[in-house]
């Protein structure tokens, strides 16, 4: 791992960024949009699990150890991502950390490990609940976007399926978390009314 000795290097003063192989690229280049938002969702995550250090109880303090378990996982595999990102193939290197199919697969068992406490949805929810559940639907709406700019990126510079896959399973799993731990909080759903009107 390398050593941060300096934080600010002024490389960057006339607009443009160094990727892991050291070409010079501009800073709102697709690829660095990329993995910026990819960084932008792990610090969403980072406010889930402060949220969750707060929201503490003797009833549901095994379900927010084990979400917060989750998310920092989640936020360890977020940066292998945006780091590879930050590389083009042709400079990756052996042993480099990646997202792989594993990852998905790890997603999908906690996304069915977390319905089963769950009541199945008879509607539309809207973001909200408790403060944990309610960055979790905004971490939701971030991996979309990150999902929306892989595939922009993939028409022109080949992204691996697996990272496909892994984003858009993140973004179900973000879901799920967000009704798993407002259940667990005891803060009800905010139900979509499609008839709604304005109050008084």
């Amino acid at each position: 791992m390398p050593k941060l000795t300096r934080i600010y290097t002024r490389t960057g003063d006339d607009g443009t960024t160094g990727l892991v192989g050291g070409q010079r690229i501009a800073k709102n280049a697709l690829r660095i949009e990329t993995y910026g938002t990819v960084d932008e969702l792990s610090s969403t995550i980072g406010l889930v699990r402060t949220a969750l250090a707060a929201a503490r109880t003797d009833t549901a303090n095994a379900r927010i150890e084990s979400l917060d378990a989750w998310l920092a996982w989640t936020q360890d595999t977020l940066f292998n991502l945006g780091s590879d990102l930050a590389t083009l193939p042709a400079d990756r290197w052996p042993g480099m950390p990646l997202v792989h199919a594993s990852d998905a697969e790890a997603l999908e068992r906690a996304i069915d490990t977390a319905q089963r406490d769950l009541e199945p949805l008879a509607n539309f929810i809207l973001p909200g609940g408790s403060y944990p559940g309610a960055f979790l639907h905004q971490a939701r709406t971030i991996a979309r976007r990150v999902e929306r700019l892989l595939v922009t990126l993939n028409a022109n510079e080949p992204i691996s399926p697996e990272v496909m896959r892994y984003v858009n399973r993140l973004s179900d799993a973000l879901f799920v978390w967000s009704r798993w731990i407002n259940a667990a909080l005891g803060s009800p759903e905010h139900l979509w009314n499609a008839k709604t009107a304005p109050p008084g």
